[in-house]
């Protein structure tokens, strides 16, 4: 069977602690291939959440358990060439879940959770936190990453430390962003909440070394800008 083949959209993709010769899944991984009806002898993918994917062998599996024999290892989907992170404002509901979900799509290393003056939240929850983790697994499995997103408890503006380059996304701004992206080391991309970024925040963001970017000529809603600045990064093929 060819990779391309195996790495189609038929083939189940399961994430697993890591890859070893013999793999032993919980209930919640093996629930699922069971009531997918799977039995021995079907053929999974597997990965790590690190970047490492591989072909797997169904051995056993019964509604509690599930026993996986490692195959081939398989080339997973190509990353940026940067670790690409997304630092977001809180936001209610589940305006975050589908942001988080978005971002894995996009490429994104990480999401690092902020508090800003104007955030619609100041907190969220434990059980809010691993859900979003949760979200990003399974957008990893849809899009074919071997890479899972983690999603970092929230931390004040003020105290927020980056690697590389940070670009802040601000109304008004001529910078693009595109035209500053060269790769040489990480990058960063932050959003505000609804009402946006204070000059008094984006001001001590700048004075630490960031650059403030355009997102168009239209306001963008806060769920809405952190994909576009995402997606402006995706088309250009990395």
């Amino acid at each position: 069977m060819s990779g391309e083949s195996r790495t189609s959209s038929q083939v189940r993709r399961v994430r697993v602690e890591v890859l070893a010769p013999e793999m032993v899944l919980g209930p919640r991984e093996a629930r699922h291939l069971y009531v997918l009806r799977l039995s021995p002898g079907a053929e999974l993918l597997v990965f790590d959440g690190q970047g490492a994917q591989a072909q797997a062998t169904v051995a056993e599996l019964d509604a509690a358990r599930a026993v996986l024999h490692l195959g081939e290892r398989s080339e997973a989907a190509s990353e940026t060439p940067q670790p690409l992170t997304l630092a977001v404002a809180l936001m209610k509901g589940d305006k975050l879940a589908d942001v988080v979900r978005a971002a894995t799509e996009l490429g994104v290393a990480r999401v690092q959770l902020l508090v800003t003056r104007r955030a619609d939240a100041r907190e969220i929850g434990a059980q809010k936190l691993t859900r979003l983790n949760r979200i990003a697994e399974e957008a990893s499995k849809q899009s074919r990453r071997a890479v899972t997103p983690a999603v970092l408890p929230p931390v004040a503006l003020t105290d927020f430390q980056w690697e590389g380059r940070l670009f802040v996304a601000q109304p008004g701004s001529s910078l693009r962003l595109t035209d500053h992206l060269d790769w040489a080391a990480p990058i960063t991309v932050l959003t505000g909440p609804e009402g946006g970024l204070t000059d008094e925040e984006v001001t001590q963001l700048t004075t630490r070394g960031a650059s403030a970017v355009t997102l168009g000529p239209r306001i963008l809603r806060a769920e809405t800008a952190p994909v576009a600045l995402l997606g402006a990064i995706a088309a250009l093929g990395q």
